[in-house]
């Protein structure tokens, strides 16, 4: 009898804690579009809702930006295809120019 309790208490837990997150969702998705004043502030120019009124002004990640200054308009996950051994190369030169690296005279001879 007390196992079909458990069962009962955690089902109905299960269907609040989905309601709640459906319920969370809803209203995030809502928040988002939503608009907040930035005039007539008690705060200065951060506004009220700090955050909310400093999204108006985009301010991009650094690395967003190309070496002038603009925004790269291209997908950033695009690798060029190399052979191993340019990328050997590449590696070793790291490995070379690295301030931890040795230079063994008997290696290299």
């Amino acid at each position: 009898m007390l196992h079909l309790l458990y069962i009962f208490a955690f089902t109905i837990l299960a269907f609040i804690a989905v309601g709640n997150l459906i319920r969370n969702l809803i209203m995030f998705s809502f928040d988002r579009e939503r608009t907040y004043p930035t005039n007539a502030s008690p705060m200065g120019d951060r506004g009220s809702f700090g955050y909310y009124a400093s999204r108006k002004q985009f301010v991009p990640h650094p690395e967003l930006l190309d070496n002038a200054g603009n925004l790269i308009k291209e997908p950033l996950l695009v690798m060029r295809s190399i052979n191993v051994e340019d990328a050997r190369q590449h590696l070793d030169a790291l490995y070379e120019a690295s301030p931890g690296h040795k230079r063994d005279n008997s290696e290299e001879a």
